[in-house]
């Protein structure tokens, strides 16, 4: 039997490789979050526009 000492019996493991599944599953992140900011943008810039565009025009009355 091989007599474990301090340096033998606690080895530090390396970071693990990137399999295929992790980088796409990385990459795919990145694509909707990239979207999803898009889109936030988007609904605030038409938010804006619609707000200004209901406060500029002058309120009718309902009949």
């Amino acid at each position: 039997m091989a007599k474990l000492t301090k340096k033998s019996a606690f080895k530090a493991q390396g970071p693990n490789a990137e399999t295929p599944m992790d980088r796409t599953s990385r990459i795919v992140r990145k694509m909707v979050d990239e979207e999803a900011e898009e889109r936030k943008v988007k609904m605030e810039r038409l938010r804006n526009a619609r707000l200004e565009r209901e406060a500029s025009t002058p309120r009718t009355p309902k009949r």
